[in-house]
C-alpha cells in the first residue's frame, strides 16, 4: 500500500544549555558588580560640600538593573525556545526512524543492484502525444532512452540494454520528456521509489539513505510504500 506524504521535519537534541547563554548572564553580572563598586565609591569619595544627587543615583541604579532584568529575560526566552525546537526537531527524528525498510518516493537517483527494478512515477505533459524516459548514470552520461506510454502509472525499468543485458550495478538517474510532434513541451527529473536505509540530520531537516548512499530530505517525500506488499 502506498501512503502520500506531505513533509517532514527534524535536529539532534541536546540536553545542555548553549555555553554562549551562561556566558552572557555571567558578563551581566559581573558588570553589574562593577556598577555598584564604582557607584559606592563615588558615593564614598564624595565632596562633603556638594554630595551627589540622591534621585540621580537611585535613578541610576534602578535604570540599570532594569536593563538588566530585560536581558535576563530575553535569554531565559532563547533558552526555551531552543529546548522547543530540539524537543520537536527530536521527535520528528524518532518517527521517521520507523520509515527505514520502507520505500519512499521522490527525485533522487536509484541504486540498480543488477537485478531487482527500480520503479519510476513519471509526471507527463497533459499535452503530450509522445513520452520518453531518459536513463543517465551518476556521471551524467546518457545511457539509455526509452519511449513510455502517455500515461502517469508506474513503470518498471529493468536495468537491462538493448541486447537485454544487465547494465553495471551503480546510481542511475531518471527524467521524463513530454513531446508534441517534434516539439519538446517538458523534461524533468521523475520521481522514483527508494529503499530508505537510514535516517540522519541534514542540518535542521531529516535526511534518509537510500541503498546508494544517496541522501534524499525527507521532506522532498511525496508517498511511502512497504516494499513486502
Amino acid at each position: 500500500m502506498t501512503t502520500a506524504v506531505s513533509s517532514a521535519a527534524s535536529s539532534a537534541a541536546q540536553s545542555n544549555l548553549p555555553p554562549a547563554a551562561s556566558q552572557k548572564t555571567s558578563g551581566l553580572t559581573s558588570d553589574f558588580e562593577t556598577f555598584v563598586k564604582m557607584l559606592t565609591a563615588q558615593a564614598t569619595n564624595q565632596d562633603p560640600l556638594q554630595p551627589m544627587d540622591s534621585t540621580e543615583y537611585a535613578a541610576q541604579l534602578a535604570q540599570f538593573s532594569m536593563v538588566e532584568q530585560q536581558t535576563h529575560t530575553n535569554t531565559l526566552l532563547e533558552e526555551l525556545q531552543s529546548q522547543l525546537g530540539l524537543s520537536t526537531m527530536a521527535a520528528s527524528m524518532t518517527a521517521l526512524s520507523g520509515w527505514v525498510g520502507m520505500e519512499a518516493r521522490a527525485v533522487a537517483p536509484g541504486y540498480f543492484d543488477g537485478t531487482n527494478p527500480i520503479t519510476i512515477a513519471p509526471n507527463p505533459a497533459a499535452a503530450a502525444d509522445s513520452v520518453t524516459l531518459v536513463v543517465r548514470d551518476s556521471n551524467g552520461t546518457e545511457v539509455q532512452k526509452i519511449d513510455l506510454p502517455v500515461s502517469a502509472d508506474l513503470y518498471e525499468w529493468d536495468g537491462l540494454d538493448s541486447d537485454g543485458t544487465p547494465l553495471e550495478t551503480g546510481e542511475y538517474i531518471f527524467s521524463v520528456e513530454s513531446h508534441e510532434g517534434d516539439d519538446l513541451l517538458l523534461e524533468e527529473y521523475a520521481e522514483i521509489y527508494f529503499k530508505v536505509n537510514e535516517t540522519q540530520m541534514q542540518g535542521s531537516e531529516v535526511g534518509l539513505v537510500s541503498e546508494g548512499g544517496s541522501v534524499v530530505l525527507a521532506s522532498s517525500v511525496s508517498a511511502l510504500r512497504d516494499p513486502k506488499g
